[in-house]
């Protein structure tokens, strides 16, 4: 008697899918990144998604300027710096001005694994010893005591006054909203971008122009002020000044064709009369008489 056939699937193929990617997971336990999916399976351009995974992937000081990027990626500075925009516009990543113990201001960048997230609570101040207070002397009588006023300590990225920064800056920037609503910009955040717009005017970009790279592409919704935008594009944007336009150089007009009234000869000019030749060895006048 033959052995009955069967058509079923074995058991181990019954619980994969029919169709699409079948993951051979690898558990491991060194050199890996965990990302979220939110951030690995965000739509839009891939090279965001990559860029993001390779900061993910970076270990604390790492540079992640567009000129390091550069060099790790195939792609250029623009595709880069969109990158980064994209980024920083979804909340992944932030860069600060802050000011070092020493006093020198610098830039830090935030990557968060989780947009809006919190960088972590500030390192706690070193204890300081304590100091002795200097000993006053007892005035003496008929004597001036002098009053030592402690020093003002400076304000960290304090923006320069409103009213010492370019007018066409200043105006560039408040028209912004007219283009969109959300650019509402108060005094402080414009004298803080106005130097930014002023680099630009001084390279030989007209004010439509940078218009156009402060609004281009926007997303719906902005997860960030749009001053940390604004100012973010003013300083990673690659600054390349238009190419001049120059005018075509004007034709060249031909005179016409005439007959000369002494030899005969066809020459060029404006009226006709006499060849150059004829001019000068007088043959017209020989003509007249």
């Amino acid at each position: 008697m033959a052995d009955p056939q069967s058509n079923a699937p074995s058991r181990a193929d019954a619980g994969l899918p029919t169709s699409g990617v079948i993951h051979v997971r690898t558990r491991l336990s060194a050199d890996f990144t965990v990302i979220s999916n939110a951030l690995a399976q965000r739509p839009g351009s891939a090279v965001t998604v990559g860029v993001a995974a390779y900061i993910s992937s970076l270990p604390d000081g790492s540079s992640v300027s567009i000129a390091a990027l550069c060099k790790h990626f195939t792609e250029g500075e623009i595709l880069i710096s969109r990158a980064l925009r994209e980024l920083e516009e979804d909340g992944y990543l932030e860069r600060r001005r802050e000011r070092t113990p020493t006093g020198q201001i610098r830039t830090r960048t935030y990557f968060y694994d989780v947009p809006g997230g919190n960088p972590g609570p500030p390192e706690p101040p070193k204890p300081r010893r304590p100091r002795k207070p200097p000993a006053v002397p007892a005035p003496t009588p008929g004597a001036v005591q002098e009053t030592v006023q402690a020093p003002v300590p400076a304000q960290a990225d304090t923006p320069p006054p409103l009213a010492e920064a370019h007018p066409e800056a200043i105006t560039l920037l408040a028209a912004l909203r007219r283009i969109d609503p959300r650019l509402v910009l108060s005094e402080q955040d414009a004298a803080r971008l106005a130097p930014g717009v002023t680099r630009w005017l001084a390279a030989g970009l007209p004010p439509t122009h940078i218009t156009d790279l402060l609004t281009a592409g926007l997303p719906d919704r902005l997860l960030t002020r749009p001053a940390g935008i604004l100012a973010y594009r003013l300083k990673e944007t690659p600054l390349r000044a238009p190419a001049r336009i120059t005018a075509p150089p004007a034709a060249r007009t031909v005179a016409p064709m005439w007959n000369c009234d002494g030899c005969d000869r066809g020459f060029r000019a404006q009226e006709p009369g006499h060849c150059r030749d004829c001019r000068d060895h007088g043959r017209h006048l020989s003509d007249v008489a």
